[in-house]
């Protein structure tokens, strides 16, 4: 069994310099180099670094066994395919592709090549969710909001597809059951597409979910709260703040509570509300995606998100970015 991993960057812009600055720093990860079609651009990430800058993809998926791809979304299925069909293991950035089809494509060729496909969701690895590991979350209604200061960097897609599609793949992950009907509407403010969108998913288990993303904002804003029987949820992705408030019967206690306060129903039943701030241990969640990544092409573990997942929540945003544009007509 390898003990490392070689690896390269595909694009290497403000994204892609990060992945390769995190890879070179992963022990298991041998980092061979990057290429990317800026060659100024990967000149410079190669001496920062101290790596090569490769002529072509091709050049570099001949030295390496697995690949970061970090490119523009339309680009992603013919780069990710490229590389399945040299034998490579790939991260894609999110959204896995442009459509559907494309994903599909891409995780049947790496099914066909033994080939590992890791989805950038990065909010799956956020440390203010992972210090919820332990929580057994079985959401009635989730609220999210995402809001960023408008920058150019990113709008070549919806901001359905740039920003929510985050907050889309972690609904999923807590709700176990099929979507049963969406609901969607979105306005354009500074770009030729959608910048502001709203979305209500009913799921067929009943449960709701609501979430909000802008990319017209003057504070970045990136927090969900979860409603379930007896338990509510906050989190603040920017932060890395966890709250969680249970309501349990007045005999019971919560050894992990900080504080609690007594709830008085109207039948008559006496409860009580327990606060728990779970620690959140401060960790790059990049690097611990990537981890994750170098670890499942080692196999010593699975990935957190992979195409499949990334498949779903694509699929999902797609239905939400389409709804909105029926909404526009």
């Amino acid at each position: 069994m390898k003990n490392s991993v070689k690896i390269g960057v595909v694009g290497v812009g403000h994204l892609g310099f990060h992945h390769a600055k995190h890879l070179s720093d992963i022990g298991e990860a041998n980092l061979i180099g990057v290429f990317d079609a800026d060659k100024t651009k990967a000149n410079d990430v190669a001496r920062q670094l101290n790596i090569k800058a490769f002529d072509s993809l091709n050049s570099l998926l001949d030295e390496v066994d697995a690949m970061s791809i970090v490119t523009p979304t339309s680009t992603h299925v013919d780069v990710a395919q490229i590389c399945i069909e040299n034998k490579c293991h790939v991260f894609i950035e999110k959204p896995i592709a442009t459509t559907v089809e494309e994903a599909d494509s891409i995780i049947q060729l790496a099914k066909k090549h033994n080939s590992i496909v890791q989805v950038g969701h990065i909010e799956r690895f956020n440390p203010a969710l992972l210090a919820l590991s332990d929580l057994k979350i079985e959401p009635k209604y989730i609220e999210v909001h995402r809001m960023a200061p408008f920058m150019s960097r990113g709008t070549d897609v919806p901001v359905v597809l740039d920003l929510m599609i985050h907050d889309i793949d972690l609904v999923l992950s807590f709700i176990s059951s099929p979507v049963e009907k969406i609901y969607a509407n979105g306005v354009s403010i500074m770009t030729n597409s959608v910048d502001i969108a709203n979305a209500r998913i009913k799921f067929k288990n009943g449960s709701i979910a609501n979430i909000t993303s802008s990319r017209i904002a003057k504070d970045r804003v990136r927090k969900i709260k979860i409603f379930q029987q007896d338990l509510y949820v906050t989190i603040d992705f920017l932060a890395g703040i966890s709250e969680v408030y249970k309501a349990m019967d007045a005999s019971e206690n919560d050894p992990k509570a900080i504080m609690s306060a007594p709830l008085v129903r109207r039948d008559g039943k006496n409860r009580q509300i327990f606060y728990e701030k779970p620690a959140v241990k401060k960790k790059d969640a990049l690097k611990m995606e990537l981890k994750n990544f170098i670890q499942s092409v080692l196999g010593k573990e699975k990935p957190l998100v992979d195409g499949s997942a990334g498949k779903q929540a694509l699929d999902v945003a797609i239905k939400i970015h389409d709804k909105i544009l029926e909404g526009l007509k």
